[in-house]
């Protein structure tokens, strides 16, 4: 019986594992942490964001947009739902198309998935990070301590985003050995910094806002939701929804008060005096900040609690940020994410050039791509 390596016990790792193990093919799962599933267990702030209903092409950033779209087609949200509900748990979406387990706990999901690995009898190999990978007749893996041999390779060993879940990068040059380029890495899904004037005297402050991002004078990104003030910037949902979109030099503009008329917040002003002017309109805190700013004027501070400008000078890097926009070219594999480089090895989640949207999005593409790899070794 031909033997199988899955690099990386990620949502990739484990899920491709799964699925040919069900086939009775004989698979190592080789995870270089303690554990499987880490940072899988921290998804969705702790309660386990899987997919979204409103999966499409359009979501994701790629070097090959079209692809994904033909990967998700194959293994979309209503595939994950299935499988995951099939290994045991009810899923359910929210009011934006976010699908999470009942229980909201990212790792039990997990769980779920170790618990399919011990009954399918996947064999598993802790503390293994894989350091060298070539191929002699057949591939050939080497770690601290240990090698093996395997006739095909997934390689879902993560990107550089996180590296306190074990995701640093490194992986890439197991590919680079056999001729892979790739392409620049930046983080996304992180934490925004801003000129510090901008921020000062805001941090610790929360509002549920509607966050744009303005480039040249277009505004390119508009979403709503939590946006904290932070010592050097902003972070929240909406601001790591924002940063797939924003790069340095970026304008953002906060509107503390969506949906509601500048003419109805001018008339609510009027009813203060001073400072109290802005009680139960924003948060007290902002609302001293936006006063003094504003000089007292009352169309100024209009405008600030409308179009609050920040300016984008960078983001809190790899070590803060979710996911990695960047790495193998998705045009260097083929339509089930096999290598042209070198016959028998596939790619699976984050290693890829593939980044989606918050909110599930990039959970599906390790989910997804693990399904296309699987598929490719019938």
């Amino acid at each position: 019986m031909k033997t199988i390596a899955v690099i990386g016990g990620g949502a990739a790792g484990m899920v491709s594992a799964v699925l040919l193990a069900r086939r009775g093919e004989k698979v190592v799962l080789y995870e270089r942490g303690e554990r499987l599933g880490r940072k899988l267990s921290a998804t969705g702030n702790g309660q386990g964001n899987i997919t979204n209903l409103n999966m499409g092409k359009e979501r994701y950033f790629s070097d090959d947009r079209e692809k994904v779209g033909r990967i998700l087609a194959r293994f979309g949200a209503r595939e994950t739902i299935s499988f995951f509900e099939e290994l045991g748990g009810i899923f359910l979406p929210d009011s934006r198309g976010r699908v999470y387990p009942a229980g909201r706990q990212a790792s039990a999901v997990t769980d779920l998935l170790r618990r399919e690995l011990d009954r399918l009898g996947v064999e598993t190999v802790l503390c293994a990070q894989i350091k060298s990978l070539r191929f002699d007749k057949s591939f050939l893996l080497g770690w601290e301590g240990g090698e093996a041999r395997a006739d095909r390779v997934i390689l879902a060993a993560g990107g550089k985003a996180a590296k306190n879940f074990g995701t640093d990068g490194s992986a890439y040059a197991l590919a680079a050995g056999f001729g892979h380029t790739l392409t620049p890495c930046v983080p996304v899904l992180v934490q925004l910094r801003c000129d510090p004037s901008e921020v000062r005297g805001l941090k610790g402050i929360r509002a549920d806002a509607a966050l744009g991002v303005v480039r040249a004078g277009t505004t390119i990104f508009e979403g709503r939701g939590d946006v904290l003030f932070t010592e050097s910037g902003v972070s929240g949902d909406a601001v790591f929804r924002a940063s797939s979109y924003a790069e340095k030099g970026d304008g953002l503009k906060i509107d503390f008060l969506p949906g509601i008329p500048r003419e109805r917040i001018l008339a609510a002003l009027g009813r203060g005096e001073g400072e109290d002017r802005l009680l139960c309109l924003v948060n007290n805190g902002l609302g001293r900040v936006l006063y003094r700013r504003a000089g007292g004027d009352l169309e100024r501070i209009v405008r600030l609690i409308k179009e609050f400008p920040l300016t984008v000078t960078g983001t809190l890097g790899f070590d803060y940020a979710q996911v990695t926009r960047g790495g193998i070219p998705l045009r260097e594999t083929g339509e089930t994410l096999m290598s042209v480089k070198r016959e028998g090895l596939y790619f699976a989640g984050e290693i890829l050039n593939v980044d989606g949207e918050c909110g599930g999005y990039n959970l599906q593409w390790a989910f997804a791509s693990a399904y296309a790899a699987a598929e490719g070794m019938v």
